[in-house]
């Protein structure tokens, strides 16, 4: 699949037609403004003149990164722009490090999407290494 991925330019709104496409529901718009704002870097799948794909990317530019909403579009999935965007977000990071230094990429797959990642050489937990990964959602009333 030829496609193009954009670095820091995902809109709002190509934010939450995606964010909705992969299932995950609707978000209040301020909300998905805040995260974009907030967010490390932001990863677009370009194809065609459509954003197929997307990416978010926290982190403190050193030692711990933790991808986050991480979506191609169902019709376009099983094409190749799922590995071609994991393997520039990973570029993105290592050009992030200084000289010697290792970032950690974390995530939390999608339900029935892990083996994707175990192609790409993640780890699922728990491991050897690690304890399971863990998570809680936390609402103000």
């Amino acid at each position: 699949m030829n496609c193009i991925i954009l670095d820091n330019q995902l809109n709002t709104d190509d934010f939450l037609r995606l964010f909705a496409a992969a299932g995950w529901g609707d978000l209040p718009r301020t909300m998905a403004e805040t995260a974009l704002q907030n967010s490390y870097a932001t990863f677009s799948v370009l194809y065609e003149n459509k954003i197929i794909g997307m990416a978010r990317l926290l982190g403190d530019g050193a030692m711990a990164f933790f991808l986050k909403d991480f979506v191609i579009e169902p019709s376009f999935q099983g094409r190749g722009a799922g590995r071609r965007l994991l393997a520039h977000i990973e570029e993105y990071i290592r050009s992030q490090l200084q000289p010697g230094w290792t970032g950690y990429l974390q995530l939390v797959s999608a339900k029935g999407k892990e083996a994707f990642y175990c192609k790409a050489g993640y780890a699922l937990h728990p491991h050897e290494h690690s304890g399971a990964g863990m998570s809680k959602w936390i609402a103000k009333e």
